[in-house]
């Protein structure tokens, strides 16, 4: 799970980080946003979003959330892929082997710099993710 922040806005979210990881989270920022610039950067739950749209659960609840979310944790960046291939499957996990360095759940992906991940795969994953669209979007 993610730390949660008080931020309202990404530049608010920017100047909460410790300055020792600011730098990177700035560059992780920047990737994201050359390689999904149709995603609005945003603040969900206290941490950086790119591209917010509606859900519904299964459950029938429904909120706002994200297509990419950035957060800096206690000892590592979480980059979150929230979307599903068209076989149903978590988009993150399918690039556990092409990211050995990275701890992959089923739609994160935690690293503790930059440098451990091939940002090639970083940008084909936020590509795909963009086309894609968000887990169980409301239309």
């Amino acid at each position: 799970m993610f730390n949660q922040t008080k931020a309202k806005t990404p530049s608010e979210y920017f100047k909460l980080v410790p300055k020792e990881y600011l730098a990177e989270l700035k560059q992780i920022d920047a990737l994201i946003k050359k390689n999904a610039p149709s995603l609005k950067p945003c603040i969900i739950s206290g941490m950086l979003g790119y591209g917010p749209y509606k859900y519904k659960s299964q459950s029938g609840s429904e909120g706002d959330w994200f297509v990419i979310g950035l957060a800096r944790q206690k000892n590592y960046f979480s980059l979150y892929i929230c979307a599903l291939t068209k076989e149903g499957k978590y988009l993150a996990e399918g690039y556990k082997k092409e990211l050995p360095k990275a701890s992959i759940g089923k739609s994160c992906i935690r690293f503790t710099k930059l440098s451990d991940v091939d940002e090639k795969v970083l940008i084909k994953i936020i590509k795909e993710a963009v086309k894609l669209g968000g887990m169980n979007t409301v239309k």
